[in-house]
């Protein structure tokens, strides 16, 4: 690992386990109907980490994700409706509603594994502080907002590791996965994808390369005078021109 890296990034590693009877991480390749990878993502996992400790010196740093359970799919019908979100709001007509069906996962649990990322070392703030602080909301069940298995509906409980789990030690190919959105300097996203990937005897590990970038990243918006509605028409405009190359 780069040696700029290393001081910004705690060795120390904080564990999470999660689990919920569904859970659904959409493919982005399949845009017709829903259908989940075989396992969670790693943009998940760090808004699972978010959803109970969230503070601006630092940055989740996802390390790996151990599958619990084996990997089992089911097919269920939920209702959307046929447009996308715009500048515009979105009136629900009796015409507009349809039934698409959602290859999702069934009766998942992982462990979440990560660390710390300063882009400034800070004495006063050390990561220390805030690895107690999510080990301690962990333990009481505390968070920001209630974290979830890719869609909303798919809620999730958490809980402290015991270190008596025992993973699913299954090998299942992904191919290429989504691993997080990238914000440029100008507040401009771009997906990261990395590829070749797969849970070996039931462990996903995440690449540093990818991880690297996503420190990287802004996470700066692009600059408004409309509120939301500018907000949505651009990153609208920006998915119609992504599809069209």
């Amino acid at each position: 690992m780069p040696e700029n890296i290393d001081k910004r990034l705690d060795s120390h590693i904080v564990r999470v386990k999660v689990k919920g009877d569904y859970a659904c991480f959409t493919r982005p390749d399949l845009k017709a109907e829903r259908m989940s990878y075989p396992c969670m993502t790693p943009a998940a996992a760090r808004g699972i980490l978010d959803s109970i400790l969230w503070k601006p010196e630092f940055k989740w740093w996802v390390r790996r994700i151990l599958v619990l359970n084996k990997v089992q799919f089911v097919t269920i019908k939920r209702n959307e409706i046929d447009k996308k979100q715009s500048e515009n709001p979105i009136i629900i007509e009796e015409n507009s509603r349809v039934q698409r069906n959602s290859v999702v996962l069934k009766d998942v649990a992982y462990i979440i594994e990560a660390s710390i990322y300063q882009d400034e070392p800070d004495a006063k703030n050390p990561p220390k502080k805030y690895t107690e602080m999510f080990e301690r909301r962990v333990s009481k069940g505390q968070c920001f907002r209630r974290p979830y298995l890719g869609t909303r509906e798919f809620d999730l409980e958490f809980f402290p590791v015991t270190g008596k789990e025992e993973g699913a030690k299954e090998t299942v190919a992904i191919g290429s996965l989504f691993f997080d959105m990238h914000y440029d300097e100008k507040g401009i996203p771009g997906p990261i994808f990395c590829y070749g990937m797969k849970i070996l005897n039931g462990v996903l590990e995440l690449p540093e390369e990818e991880n690297r970038r996503l420190m990287a990243s802004s996470h700066r918006r692009p600059e408004r005078k409309d509120g939301m509605k500018e907000l949505l028409k651009f990153y609208a405009d920006q998915e119609e021109a992504e599809h069209d190359l």
